[in-house]
């Protein structure tokens, strides 16, 4: 088992409690539950394939992504408000070695969008990855007509480091990307309590 993994993650929110926890099986019905609820609003920023594969069922979703945990590569987080599933944010291609490097993807539900939700559950697997998963930067990378992403970053305050052409098949195109990061070093006291020091002072 990777360091740091499995892992549950709890903080106060404006919004409620946000608690980042391991993707299980037993999710099914919620998780779909979203997903079906808000097809239209993250179908325009979700990863296709470029070969046209069909979509895997939730449960080969869930057996693969437990693989990449127990592989380390991968760290599949859902995000609950006050208990109730509204998201999802995943530490993925995990890099050891002489980079210590991942990048994180996320959604939410949009009936709780622009509460602060993703930027608490972010915050809290960002320092999650440089205390105990033993990472040092952190990616994020988000296309530059997703504005409700583009807040998140900004919230956090992470770096933007340039565009990447073509970077990512997203709904069906090879689509340019900005890319943000942070390492460990910006953020000695943790990005959480970076964050909560932005909101008090804004």
């Amino acid at each position: 088992m990777t360091s740091g993994w499995p892992a549950t993650l709890r903080a106060l929110s404006a919004a409620g409690t946000v608690t980042v926890r391991p993707l299980r099986r037993r999710d099914a019905r919620a998780w779909c539950a979203v997903r079906a609820r808000n097809g239209a609003w993250l179908e325009p920023w979700e990863a296709t394939s470029p070969t046209g594969a069909p979509a895997a069922s939730f449960g080969a979703y869930v057996a693969a992504a437990r693989a990449h945990a127990r592989a380390g590569t991968h760290l599949p987080f859902v995000i609950e408000l006050d208990g109730r599933l509204v998201g999802q944010v995943t530490v993925a291609s995990i890099v050891r070695g002489s980079a210590c490097t991942a990048s994180i993807g996320y959604w939410v539900d949009s009936a709780v969008a622009g509460r602060g939700i993703v930027p608490t559950a972010v915050a809290l697997v960002i320092d999650h990855c440089f205390a105990e998963v033993g990472l040092h930067r952190i990616e994020i990378a988000i296309r530059p007509e997703n504005a409700p992403s583009l807040r998140v970053v900004a919230k956090l305050g992470l770096r933007e480091e340039g565009m990447r052409e073509r970077f990512l098949h997203i709904d069906g195109r090879w689509r340019d990307h900005r890319v943000f990061a942070v390492t460990s070093e910006e953020v000695p006291g943790g990005l959480l309590a970076r964050l909560r020091a932005r909101a008090e002072s804004a």
